[in-house]
């Protein structure tokens, strides 16, 4: 009997232990945007934090206009977010084209204003840009955005309609670059875009820099800003303050991944989902298993 009881106490001690051997117990509630490169990215983080003990909620498919309230509010714990996005559209802040400045601004506002922390940005960088047919960009010798301007009236322009109207778009490119006078112009969906070039309807579009297709470079090129005109737009887990202080261990965790982050790399994982059909759950789970 007294072999029992001292069983029962060591079991009891245990589980005792376990249950309080650190912060590991927290759900830790991993939020993500709803478009595919986030989903991949927010589901690296949550395995990554699966991996060192968490219990994760995927909180998945948030609007863009609302993840960052959710975020105040205690709705999602962390997410990927991009470092343009807070400077320009979360802070209001002016135009700045330097990637450390820009993370300087948002790191210091951030906490500050929302008592949210951002961990390391990665080099990942889905910023505006502009896609040439490649095989217009040989023939021209065309392989900057300045470049391109000296041959937009031999060039037949893919506008998505709003990019002629934006301040980040079309004007404002017309002020650092001068006037784009294009061949024609016509408006297409942004869902046909490389259709749209592929069937050799138009030469140029606007694109975001991490997009799957850009994978294809023998079909499509991303010219150089070359004069700097879009801000950088940077990976970076977005973490809330309360959550940090409680969970330390999770800076180091959440780095690791960024550190990791290319543009070329993240570009071939939205394109294993968007050109080759992986569900984005199976792509990160094989990314990150090349991590450990």
């Amino acid at each position: 009997m007294k072999k029992y009881l001292l069983a029962i106490l060591a079991v009891s001690a245990l589980f005792i232990s376990a249950c309080s051997s650190g912060a590991n117990q927290e759900v830790i509630k991993v939020g993500s945007k709803n478009f595919t490169e986030n989903l991949i990215v927010a589901e690296i983080y949550a395995l990554a934090l699966e991996d060192n003990g968490y219990t994760v909620e995927r909180v998945a498919n948030v609007s863009s206009s609302l993840i960052h309230t959710s975020l105040v509010n205690g709705e999602v714990d962390v997410y990927p977010e991009y470092t343009g996005t807070g400077l320009l559209s979360i802070l209001k802040e002016d135009m700045e084209t330097d990637p450390q400045k820009v993370y300087e601004t948002v790191k210091s506002q951030y906490a500050e204003k929302f008592e949210v922390t951002w961990l390391d940005y990665a080099e990942a960088n889905d910023s505006q840009g502009l896609v040439i047919r490649t095989s217009v960009a040989e023939k021209l010798g065309i392989k900057t955005i300045s470049d391109l301007q000296k041959h937009a009236s031999e060039l037949r322009f893919a506008s998505q309609g709003e990019f002629d109207e934006r301040e980040d778009g079309m004007p404002g490119l017309e002020k650092t670059y001068g006037s784009f006078d294009w061949k024609s112009s016509a408006v297409y969906s942004n869902d046909l875009k490389y259709t749209t070039l592929e069937n050799d309807e138009a030469d140029v579009t606007p694109a975001y820099t991490t997009e799957g297709r850009l994978v294809e470079t023998d079909k499509f090129t991303v010219l150089e800003d070359d004069k700097q005109f879009w801000p950088p737009y940077n990976l970076a887990p977005v973490v809330r303050n309360a959550v940090l202080d409680e969970n330390g261990e999770i800076e180091a965790i959440l780095n690791k991944i960024s550190k990791s982050l290319t543009t070329e790399t993240v570009t071939e994982l939205n394109a294993k989902v968007d050109v080759d059909g992986e569900e984005y759950t199976q792509v990160a789970k094989d990314f990150y298993e090349t991590l450990k």
